[in-house]
């Protein structure tokens, strides 16, 4: 019998108002329930509202280094923790567990990363234009932190963007995607463990058009953090706006490898199978271009599918898996169209395009991955954000032509070109219109100790992880201290 899950609000663990669940099922086998989770409603939203409410006052007058202590016990138990949570997350998001493994140290390097800032969240001491007078900067908290987080990382981008809140000194409602409760629920249940008081965590499960929306809504919710596609952050930024709420996206990528004539093909090779295949290319950062100079276009290509048809495909829990599921049957159809898309618009089919089929895979969201080459510089695949194992390959006669169709979308999150001159690599990071590029490495492959995000229709500015994102999640608040004992004006002309 499956195991029926809750919300966590107001200190505990409760069913949601409605009364509705929906179920968790493994997407490399559809028969395998793993639980029935909340579909919540707008009062779980605001039960969890008004309690984070309560925790924000308690913890915001925790000092900073104690709220590290905090975080760096949730890595020590994320790490003792980490071969179960690797299992749970393949079996309810699909990809294979070397990839779920590197997802749960990428939250436990944030944790051990957030724990340490609690002794640097340096303000700044400068000198005063008038005599006997003291002025300084501090960080202060915010308030109550909505996290509205994707499938793809259950772990790793929960994680971010919650350790940095959390550190700062804010409370957080996290409502996770309906596709990965169960990871977000045993990151909570650390949480707890490592001894984070109970009412500065809220989760709440549930569908992002009802509990996702109203906390965007919630008048008193002033920060909100959204990881999902384009479209939605629009909407996201369209309220946020209206609000004045403080929002951070990170959104869609359309993101390109550049191998030009003179790079290590062998390593080139490498990296565009693992960026463009890797969690069967649901990657906000996943390769989805690949931009071949003339040269060795046509060799590359032949190696290419000789690699990409070897690649096996399975339940990312058996060894030997390369590439897992998509997550659902919606991602699969979208997948689906697009193969469509590219013949219609002349895209030559060199290997996958169809449904993987035979024995287990019968039982999965399983696709083959996919290659097509001929593809022109503004057409749609080259243009628009597939989300699964389709790569798209466009012939440029040169490095200006590279970086030109790498610039041509209205993305710009990540790039990497494979190169053994070292002024085209210089040129790229700083001609290459993204948040991100990577010289002789894959699009893909962030490190938590970086700023993380991208440029265009990709974000709004900010970054996750590394040291900025701790400004976006507190307020600069100036102090002066004027001890001369008579009044003394700034902003008026003393000289």
């Amino acid at each position: 019998m499956s195991k029926t899950f809750e919300n966590f609000v107001g200190g505990q663990w409760v069913a949601p108002t409605t009364g509705e669940y929906f179920d968790n099922r493994n997407p490399a086998n559809h028969s395998d329930l793993i639980g029935r989770f909340p579909s919540s409603g707008i009062a779980d939203v605001q039960r969890a509202v008004e309690s984070a409410r309560r925790g924000f006052e308690l913890w915001k007058r925790t000092p900073a280094p104690a709220r590290g202590d905090v975080l760096r016990r949730v890595g020590d138990l994320m790490a003792a923790r980490k071969e179960e949570i690797a299992d749970l997350m393949t079996r309810e998001m699909g990809k294979p567990l070397a990839e779920t493994r590197g997802d749960v140290q990428e939250g436990i390097d944030t944790a051990y990363y957030a724990a340490t800032e609690g002794r640097r969240l340096f303000g700044h001491t400068v000198p005063s234009e008038l005599a006997n007078k003291w002025a300084m900067t501090m960080r202060r908290p915010i308030g109550v932190c909505g996290l509205i987080t994707p499938f793809n990382f259950p772990m790793a981008i929960p994680t971010w963007k919650m350790f940095p809140a959390l550190l700062c000194g804010n409370s957080v409602v996290l409502k996770p995607a309906e596709d990965v409760p169960h990871t977000a629920t045993v990151l909570v249940e650390i949480l707890l463990a490592a001894g984070l008081p109970p009412e500065v965590i809220q989760l709440v499960h549930g569908f992002g058009e009802v509990v996702g929306k109203a906390l965007v809504d919630h008048p008193q919710v002033p920060v909100i953090s959204f990881t999902g596609s384009t479209e939605t952050g629009r909407l996201v930024g369209e309220t946020c706006g209206r609000m004045h709420k403080r929002l951070s996206l990170e959104m869609g990528g359309k993101n390109a490898q550049i191998v030009l004539d003179d790079a290590d093909l062998d390593l080139a090779l490498d990296g565009v199978l693992w960026g463009a295949f890797g969690t069967t290319g649901q990657r906000c950062t996943a390769t989805s271009r690949l931009l071949l100079q003339s040269g060795i276009h046509d060799a590359f290509v032949q190696r290419l599918a000789d690699r990409t048809m070897q690649l096996r495909l399975g339940d990312g829990r058996v060894a030997g898996t390369d590439v897992g599921p998509l997550v659902n049957e919606a991602a699969r159809e979208k997948v689906e169209r697009y193969i469509e898309i590219g013949r219609a618009q002349g895209a030559t089919l060199v290997c996958g395009g169809a449904r993987a089929t035979g024995g287990a895979l019968n039982n999965g969201f399983f696709f083959q991955p996919t290659i097509f080459s001929g593809v022109t510089a503004g057409s749609r695949l080259d243009q628009e954000e597939i989300f699964g194992p389709v790569l798209s390959v466009i012939k440029v006669e040169n490095v200006d032509e590279a970086f030109a169709v790498n610039n041509g979308v209205r993305y710009g999150l990540s790039s990497s070109v494979y190169t053994s001159n070292v002024n085209v690599a210089f040129r790229a990071m700083q001609d290459l219109d993204n948040g991100i590029t990577y010289v002789n490495a894959p699009t893909i492959g962030a490190e938590a100790h970086l700023p993380f995000g991208g440029v265009k229709e990709t974000g709004n500015g900010h970054r996750e992880g590394g040291w900025e994102v701790y400004e976006f999640y507190s307020e600069t608040k100036v102090g002066y201290v004027d001890y001369s004992g008579a009044l003394q004006r700034a902003q008026i002309d003393n000289y």
